[in-house]
């Protein structure tokens, strides 16, 4: 109960906080923006996709939970917090869908500005290992945040791996610059036999991220 509490908490502050606000008619760039986002055609039958789309005005991570404490300091929210650095807004500033198969939930973000991937590097590395805790009198869980080599080089690709009791939890990253645009990844295991088609991690996550940054390249 421990471990899944923790990683939803970590989960649900990175998914709520390095997502820009996406608001008005989509104009250019909005217009190109959807054109550069993979659709629901674009995956198997079965596969649950959604666009997700926020309230106009609405802050990074604003309804979501606060941050877990870490060791060192920040890691938690650490490339969070190096996106929203950075970030740009308004109407078609960034799109974002949610594409879920049993085993693999995604949820892929389109940039019309590039990340700093520079930063977001260096807070992987100082974060490679960490604790984090529910409160400061809480023991620490401990992380790991490691870079996974892939086919496409000028991908930061990473998992990060909640250690507790011999049962690990792992999520993934990707973040990638395409020009003047970016894509952002993230994706977790969730298991839901509704789902017809099943996803492996990190497997369908990398083959996933790979088309969009295609699809972004050709729009």
């Amino acid at each position: 109960m421990i471990r899944r509490a923790a990683l939803a908490t970590a989960v649900a502050v990175l998914v709520g906080g390095c997502a820009p606000t996406v608001s008005g008619t989509a104009t250019w760039p909005g217009a190109r923006l959807d054109r550069a986002l993979l659709t629901a055609a674009d995956f198997p039958p079965g596969v649950r996709y959604q666009r997700i789309e926020k309230e106009p005005g609405t802050a990074d991570g604003a309804g979501g939970p606060p941050p877990m404490l870490s060791k060192p300091e920040g890691c938690t929210d650490g490339l969070t917090k190096d996106i929203a650095a950075t970030a740009q807004r308004g109407p078609g500033s960034a799109a974002e869908y949610v594409a879920a198969y049993n085993g693999a939930r995604m949820v892929i973000t389109v940039l019309t500005w590039p990340l700093d991937l520079g930063r977001l590097a260096v807070t992987a590395e100082r974060c490679a290992s960490f604790e984090t805790f529910f409160a400061p009198s809480d023991p620490g869980i401990p992380m790991t945040t490691t870079r996974l080599q892939t086919d496409r080089a000028d991908a930061l690709v990473y998992e990060q791996t909640m250690h507790l009791s011999g049962a690990d939890s792992t999520v993934y990253f990707s973040f990638e610059n395409i020009g003047a645009t970016a894509v952002f990844g993230i994706a977790f295991p969730t298991r839901d036999p509704s789902i017809p088609v099943a996803g492996t991690l990190p497997q369908t996550f990398l083959d996933t991220v790979a088309r969009q940054a295609e699809r972004a390249a050709a729009a």
